[in-house]
């Protein structure tokens, strides 16, 4: 259980970011939100959480931008106290062949993937350090550790979150802080959904049969990950029995690894 602990996640309206605020919650963990939303999301994801009996709250910080992540961390720990336990989740992406990826769409990647993960250990881990226990979890990718083509953006910065990771679990490894990478392959997300449906339209098929092609060109599971499964996951690496459990990029890919 994380009775008294808190946790701040980033990228957590819904999707994997929510489905981990809501494991976190329902062991006892306080947790602050943070996202993109209108008013009506926010309210009803932050109801959900509390029905656990957890406490919740919500930021809007935009963390492309330094002085809101510090905002951000300064609200958490004015309404909890300290933070325990930091999820990295939110991402950006843009499909595209490099030469037609713009800098400034470069630079975006760059600040929400990888620079806002710095900003926030930066911030959180003295503290951390000096309460002698800590969880990090980085939401990195099977891009993480694997290539595609026009997902230069994703792919590099999730490759450094990784190696970001390593470095951090290191220098906090005497301290009972844990920092690890979850690495998902083909996650039933809302973009999944939304570039499924697209593809589907685009080639005059059904969402079906493009499903099973994706899946199966992909996972040999021929199943999504359900993001329900990467929050149960990570609510583990928050317990003290996953306290050796540190700098691992962990793959949740339904055995695409497997078959390299």
């Amino acid at each position: 259980m994380l009775q008294g602990k808190s946790a701040l996640i980033t990228g957590s309206l819904g999707g994997i970011g929510f489905e981990i605020a809501a494991a976190l919650a329902r062991k006892g963990c306080n947790v602050l939100i943070n996202g993109f939303g209108d008013d009506a999301l926010i309210q009803n994801q932050l109801q959900l959480l509390r029905d656990t009996g957890a406490q919740a709250h919500y930021h809007g910080a935009d963390i492309s931008k330094p002085e809101d992540i510090d905002a951000m961390v300064l609200e958490a720990e004015r309404l909890y106290g300290q933070i325990d336990i930091l999820v990295n989740n939110a991402v950006t992406r843009h499909d595209a062949a490099i030469e037609n990826l713009s800098p400034e769409k470069w630079a975006y990647a760059l600040a929400v993937n990888l620079s806002a993960p710095y900003h926030f250990m930066h911030r959180l881990v003295p503290g951390m350090k000096t309460r002698n226990w800590g969880r990090i979890i980085n939401l990195a990718s099977i891009y993480g550790v694997e290539g595609t083509a026009n997902r230069s953006d994703y792919v590099a910065t999730k490759h450094g979150l990784v190696g970001l990771t390593k470095v951090v679990a290191l220098e906090c490894a005497e301290y009972h802080i844990t920092c690890n990478a979850l690495c998902p392959a083909a996650v039933h997300t809302p973009h999944l959904k939304k570039l499924i449906t697209q593809r589907a339209q685009d080639a005059g098929v059904s969402e079906e049969a493009l499903t099973a092609d994706f899946l199966k060109a992909r996972q040999p599971s021929k199943r999504f990950v359900q993001p329900s499964k990467v929050g149960a996951l990570a609510a583990f690496l928050c317990s003290d029995d996953a306290g050796d459990i540190t700098g691992t990029p962990i793959p949740i890919d339904g055995g695409w690894q497997a078959r390299a």
